[in-house]
């Protein structure tokens, strides 16, 4: 589907279709996003602890993780904690605590991380009901000399959440990193690549089954990433709901 530019395009097409894309240009006007505040919020990205619970024994990912409350329109933050996730929804690293480094509280204080949020409450929260438990994930997918970097190593997946917002921070000296999309019986619906800082999705992870394909270095001999945001909303009932 075209990218969706409108608060009730949006709305429209996550019913519609149960996901939503926009690009990097609509989201940052429509955040209002200041260059100073965004690149020192990319910039906490270059500080992100190593993920040491692969399964597959890869250390390709880096990441942060934090864990919020909505409650009547406003986010508050809870005490660290781990991240759970059941091998229901990923085989490969569920069913274990998995504690990352917390995000920096100069990153979510930061009025990007503020904007951001606003703008997932508004796209996932139409109701205005205003219970919900969030997660915030950093991750950073490095490509090495001889080896691939993996965003999803369990392939298409749903996270076991309500609704998912994916933002692409950036991309640096990499190919692929395709992002597919899929019902819930696995039949593909399309494919495309997040590929300008800002490049967001929205999912209904009820309907929707997602992937990103590996990534490669273009030039071996120089540092390969690529970074992006991940936010997830569960109502409590959901028990929270973690990602991969």
């Amino acid at each position: 589907m075209s990218d969706t530019d409108s608060l009730s395009r949006i709305d429209d097409a996550l019913l519609t279709d149960g996901y939503a894309r926009l690009s990097g240009a609509a989201m940052f006007g429509r955040l209002d996003i200041a260059e100073p505040d965004w690149s020192a919020f990319a910039a906490s990205w270059n500080d992100l602890g190593p993920d040491l619970f692969m399964a597959d024994g890869g250390r390709y990912r880096r990441r942060r993780h934090a864990a919020f409350a909505l409650e009547r329109g406003r986010f508050t933050r809870k005490p660290h904690q781990p991240h759970y996730q059941s091998r229901d929804y990923n085989p490969l690293n569920g069913d274990v605590q998995r504690w990352f480094d917390p995000v920096e509280a100069a990153t979510v204080a930061n009025p990007v991380c503020a904007a951001i949020f606003a703008f997932a409450a508004d796209s996932f929260d139409t109701a205005h009901r205003g219970d919900w438990h969030v997660e915030m994930h950093q991750f950073r997918i490095e490509a090495k000399p001889g080896a691939a970097g993996s965003p999803t190593p369990e392939g298409m997946h749903r996270d076991g959440v309500d609704h998912v917002l994916v933002m692409l921070v950036e991309r640096r000296n990499v190919r692929e990193g395709v992002t597919r999309i899929g019902a819930p019986d696995g039949t593909p619906l399309g494919e495309f690549t997040l590929t300008e800082a800002g490049d967001t999705m929205l999912i209904d992870d009820h309907r929707i089954l997602h992937g990103v394909t590996e990534i490669h270095a273009l030039n071996p001999a120089q540092p390969a990433w690529r970074d992006a945001l991940v936010v997830t909303f569960s109502s409590p009932a959901r028990g929270g709901g973690p990602i991969a």
